[in-house]
Formats: structure tokens, C-alpha cells, sequence
């Protein structure tokens, strides 16, 4: 994205940088499993897959070696990463000649292949980098990213679908390409999307976020992703003591392995984990967040509820647990109001919250509905997701 920007230090100085750091960065994704791993849950039917599509090296405006970027997704407990070094923008030629554009795949493939533990599914991938429009576009999955060296940009994308690359839209509300900062739709998208050469849009790009992106995503059945677009280290970007993260895209594929992770792409299977916040088409988000959040069945005393019951002041505790990195802002939408929340509460990440319901009558079961003001399903709509508490009495002896 950040294509004039240039290295105020030698890029050679980086490089060796690089590749001094690499080997810690490896120790630390092996060690310090608690830090910055990314945790969300398998959904039914698929695994949850958690992927940074969007990233730069010094094989073109990045300030790292490719292999650091292994270490620093492994850290962040990534399941795939694409390396997408600039086709067309190289300001680092003079240090690091590149002539193959595949090299900085290479590299990560080989770095991941020799790490142990979980395995990292490295996908060979490239940014075409033109003006506005078509902007920038990702193509992931390609053969050969040389043969994508051609002056007309149309061609460029043929010949991406032509090597079965899945294709998406960068930073469509860019600055520097849409001073306004919307994102909008030229002609030419609208002939690369109709023609099957653009199937996904970039909602989340870094810091930054586009409500005109989700809808365009909406509008044409484009899949939601969310990238880093990370230059330098990305722990120069997050600032991981504030509870910051990476912002990355969940794919809802089969299996973890490149031919599903493609296909899960394919057939628009992703959401987007940014800034605490949740975005996705509601098919996906949310048995996500049903998956995430584990609300209990309650345990009483018979002798106990009936006594509340005669003071009218019946009260269950129910144990919400997350088992997922969000912290949930949830708004109560259910028949019953809390005894010691208001109508929002806060369902910690890997915590468990307490709500005490007001149901002021015995109940075998009762229904808790939740608007989720972290996720969104289209501009300014949250979801609502729905849980059965099941009540179990318990006679004292």
C-alpha cells in the first residue's frame, strides 16, 4: 500500500537485521505460546483458519527478509500467510536485484517448511500495483508471477485467472488513490468483477477500515478480507501491551491445507478480525461467535428457588464462557433484564462472565438473545444470536 515509501536506513543493513532477528522471533513463536497467538474456534463443518494475506519484504517496499515474515506469523499463531511483494514497484533493485518475483515465496516456503510444530501454508502471491483504477490488487495462489509482468493491466488479471489465482481489491478506500477516503466502483471494476478476474475486496487494510468496501462486498458477492499490509515489523505496527493485534482474515475452510484454503476463498467463506471487532456475511459470523461464546445451563436449589419465589425476586446466574480473543459487547435483547448488569454487558476474552437473569417465576428453560455491537454483518448492522439455558434443580440433602 505504502508504495513511496523508502528505507531511510541501507536496505542491506535491514536485510542482515532480518536475519539476525529471525531465529529469535522462531524461539519466541515456539516459547511464549500465550503472547500474541490468535484464538478463535472452529465453526461446524469447517476449521477456522486465521490468515494474513497481504504483506511486503525487501523483494520490493518492505524493510524485512521473507523468513522473518514465518517467524512473525507463527508467533501470532497464523495458519497461512501470502507474501505480496510489489509486481511493478521495486525501489530496492540497486541493493537486492529481482528478477524472479517469485523469490520471496520461495524463501518463506523454504523457512516454513524447516519450522517445527504446526505447520504454516505459505501461498505464492504478488500486488499489481497501477494507478487508479484498477489501484492495487492482490493475486494469490499464482504459478509464475512473472508472466504477470505486462503493461496492460486487463491482461494482467487474465492471465492471474488463467494460473487459477483467487484476485482481490487493496485498500480501496486509500488515500492516495481516493482522497475522500470512499471507496467506490469505476467501470473497469465493474467489468473485472463481471468477467470473474476480481472475487474479493480488501475491507480492513492495516489501521484502517471501510464501510463502502462491506458493501461493495455485499453488493457483488465479493469475499471479506482483512490484511496487515505490514512494511516493517509488525511489532513496530501493534502494540501488543494495549491489546492490540494483527487484523487478519478467518477463512471457514474444510481442512487446513492450500487446496481448501482456496477454495473456502472461492466460495466466500471468510470474516474479518480487526480493532476487537468481528465482520462478516451473518452465514459464517455467526456460528462464530455461537462457538465463541458457551453459555452454560444453570444448576439451582429447589429449596433455594423456592424461597426466592416467594420473595419474587427469582434470580439464575448463568456462566457465559469465551473461549475466543474478542471481547464481546453484548446488548441485551432477551424477555428478561439482569440483576447485576445493565442491558450491555462485556464477555471477556478466555473469560467467564456472570449474568444473573431476572426470570421472577421457576422456568425449565429460558432463551438469552444478544445484539453483538462488535460485529457487524453490513454497515451499522449487528447480529443477534440466540442461547438455550437449560435450568437443572437440585434437591439438598
Amino acid at each position: 500500500m505504502k508504495t513511496n515509501k523508502s528505507p531511510k536506513i541501507s536496505t542491506l543493513i535491514f536485510v542482515i537485521a532480518s536475519l539476525v532477528l529471525a531465529p529469535l522471533y522462531a524461539q519466541n513463536s515456539n516459547s511464549d505460546k500465550n503472547s500474541s497467538k490468535i484464538e478463535f474456534p472452529d465453526i461446524p463443518g469447517y476449521k477456522t483458519l486465521k490468515c494474513d494475506f497481504h504483506m511486503h519484504s525487501v523483494f520490493s517496499d518492505g524493510s524485512v527478509w521473507p523468513g522473518l515474515r514465518v517467524a512473525e506469523a507463527l508467533r501470532d499463531g497464523l495458519d497461512a500467510i501470502s507474501i505480496t511483494d510489489h509486481l511493478e514497484y521495486q525501489p530496492h533493485q540497486e541493493d537486492i536485484p529481482n528478477k524472479d518475483r517469485n523469490r520471496s515465496y520461495q524463501i518463506a516456503a523454504e523457512e516454513a517448511q524447516e519450522t517445527e510444530g504446526e505447520k504454516l501454508i505459505v501461498v505464492n502471491g504478488v500486488e499489481i500495483t497501477r494507478d487508479m483504477p484498477p489501484g492495487h490488487a492482490n493475486a494469490i495462489f499464482v504459478k509464475d508471477a512473472n508472466k504477470l509482468l505486462q503493461d496492460d493491466p486487463i491482461k494482467v488479471f487474465k492471465e492471474a485467472k488463467k494460473q487459477g489465482a483467487f484476485v482481490f481489491w487493496n485498500h480501496p478506500a486509500w488515500l492516495d488513490q481516493r482522497p475522500d477516503g470512499i471507496a467506490r466502483l469505476t467501470d473497469m471494476h465493474r467489468k473485472l468483477i463481471e468477467e470473474g478476474l476480481l472475487q474479493g475486496i480488501e475491507v480492513v487494510n492495516g489501521r484502517t477500515y471501510s464501510d463502502q468496501a462491506l458493501q461493495i462486498a455485499i453488493d457483488h458477492n465479493l469475499t471479506i478480507l482483512g490484511n496487515s499490509d505490514i512494511h516493517d515489523l509488525i511489532d513496530w505496527e501493534i502494540n501488543r501491551t494495549e491489546g492490540q493485534h494483527r487484523p487478519v482474515t478467518l477463512v471457514f475452510a474444510k481442512e487446513k491445507t492450500a487446496r481448501a484454503l482456496k477454495e473456502a476463498l472461492q466460495n466466500h467463506r471468510t470474516a474479518v478480525w480487526f480493532e476487537n471487532s468481528l465482520i462478516g456475511t451473518s452465514q459464517y459470523l455467526v456460528p462464530l461467535i455461537q462457538e465463541s461464546l458457551k453459555v452454560n445451563d444453570v444448576k439451582v436449589s429447589i429449596e433455594e428457588e423456592q424461597q426466592d419465589e416467594e420473595q419474587e425476586i427469582l434470580v439464575y446466574p448463568v456462566a457465559i464462557e469465551n473461549r475466543s480473543d474478542a471481547d464481546f459487547v453484548l446488548m441485551n435483547q432477551s424477555d428478561y433484564t439482569f440483576h447485576n448488569q445493565t442491558d450491555v454487558i462485556i464477555a471477556r476474552a478466555h473469560a467467564t462472565t456472570i449474568v444473573r437473569v431476572k426470570t421472577l417465576k421457576p422456568l425449565s428453560s429460558f432463551s438469552l438473545k444478544f445484539r453483538v455491537l462488535n460485529a457487524l454483518t453490513a454497515p451499522a448492522t449487528h447480529p443477534i444470536v440466540n442461547f438455550t439455558v437449560n435450568v437443572e434443580r437440585i434437591k439438598e440433602e
